[in-house]
This record gives C-alpha cells, structure tokens and sequence, in this order.
C-alpha cells in the first residue's frame, strides 16, 4: 500500500464504496484484505448512549483531550497487541497510508492525555458527513481507565456539532454495545453512506490546548 497521493485518492475511493482496509497480520508479511461487511455495524448520533459510570468520568475532567495533535502515535498505540492477542491487523503499509491521509486532512485522531502523556485515544477516516472509526487505544496503567471511551463521546459530540450524518464502526462487538451499536444490511448502509459523503462537514479542531 503506497501512501503516495494516488493510493490516498484509491482509499478514499474504496470508502465511499463501502471498503475498508485490514492487514492479516500486523507484521507485514501478509495481503491486505478489503473488507465490506453485511450487515454494517454504525453507532446512530441521535442514538449514542453513554453509560451512567462513562459520564461521570468524562465530567471529571481526568484527561485533557486534543485532535490532531498526535495522530501517528495513536495509530502506532493502537497496533500494539492487546492483553491475550496475539497480533492485531494494523501493520507498517498501514500506519503509511493512514498518516498519509491525516497529512491530506482526510484521517483525524483524538488524544486523551494525563500528566503529559497520550493514555488513551482514537483515529478515523473523515469523507463528507461521514467518520469511519478505524481503532482506539487506552493504557490503563498509566492512568488511563476509559480513555478510550471518553475520546468515542468526544467524537460524537463533535460529529453531532459539525453536522455530519454517519459513524460507521465496521463490526460490533460487547465493548460497542453498550453504546448503542445496531448492524444494517450492506444494501442499507451503502445507501446511507452514499448521501452522508455528499454532505459538506468540516471536521475542525477542538479539546484543550496539547500539553506542553
């Protein structure tokens, strides 16, 4: 997977088509598969819940949270193997292609930081209306118990606050669940996905000031 502007453009082209990318291992010596699951799993913005202990962390103020400011770590965090995983689907060909799309403007991050380190944080594919939730990480033994999280209520907020239509999350699990994850036929979702790409929303910058 080059990064080059003309793999950007093929990326961002497999997106609006409902494709996205992964990696069969995380040491790059595999295909990269591309992927359209049926039925999609989106998180609906009107209907995003968040779990009574989820916000009284994000109310607590524990972490400063930041966009943008440091997007290829949080990749690189969320490549690394979680607890009883073996490998993850993240490899070197797409740590490129995706810090070459944040450097076009069409892949964000949101950092969650305490006492001036990233403990925690998500990245995603921006088209339109529409955010592609690609990966996310927390390091709890640096005090980041719910990082993660706190950065996916960020996000929704912000998407709600910019006008975008669609947060696609590729494939539920437990962990999404509790937010209120639902799956659509494949057909469905591309319809949905085809008017929120036509949408125009900016992502712009927002979260406190990076530590210094």
């Amino acid at each position: 997977m080059d990064p080059g502007a003309q793999a950007v453009g093929s990326i961002l082209a497999a997106y609006r088509a409902g494709y996205f990318p992964m990696a069969e291992s995380a040491r790059g010596d595999g295909p990269i598969h591309w992927l359209s699951p049926d039925p999609r799993a989106i998180i609906p913005l009107d209907g995003f819940h968040v779990p009574r202990s989820l916000r009284k962390r994000v109310r607590s103020s524990r972490f400063g949270i930041t966009t943008d400011h440091a997007f290829e770590a949080v990749i690189r965090a969320c490549a690394e193997p979680r607890p009883h995983e073996r490998d993850t689907w993240i490899d070197e060909r797409i740590v490129s292609a995706y810090t070459a799309l944040h450097r076009a403007g069409h892949a964000h991050s949101i950092e969650a930081w305490c006492e001036g380190r990233p403990v925690g944080g998500l990245y995603g594919v921006h088209i339109g209306g529409a955010f592609f939730a690609e990966s996310k990480f927390s390091r709890p033994a640096e005090g980041g118990t719910d990082a993660s999280k706190v950065c996916l209520v960020h996000l929704v907020q912000h998407l709600r606050r910019r006008g975008f239509m669609l947060l696609d999350v590729q494939m539920t699990n437990p962990h999404l669940e509790q937010f209120g994850v639902i799956e659509v036929p494949r057909t469905e979702y591309l319809a949905m996905l085809g008017a929120a790409v036509q949408r125009r929303a900016e992502w712009l910058p927002f979260g406190s000031q990076p530590p210094a």
